[in-house]
């Protein structure tokens, strides 16, 4: 099974991740979520089970 996290920065461009694991699809929602929230630079990212995703900088 495939991981993604997300990394973005948000409407204030403070970086931010998510550090819950998706699925592909689930990930490509919360991206379309985050984006008509007015974040910027969203990203999905490949994560392995127990890995940290760091915020973007």
């Amino acid at each position: 099974m495939r991981n993604f996290g997300l990394a973005w920065a948000d409407a204030d461009d403070v970086p931010r991740a998510f550090v819950v694991s998706y699925k592909k699809a689930s990930a490509g929602q919360r991206k379309t979520e985050l984006e008509a929230a007015g974040s910027t630079q969203v990203r999905i990212v490949e994560t392995k089970p127990g890995q940290l995703l760091a915020a973007q900088t």
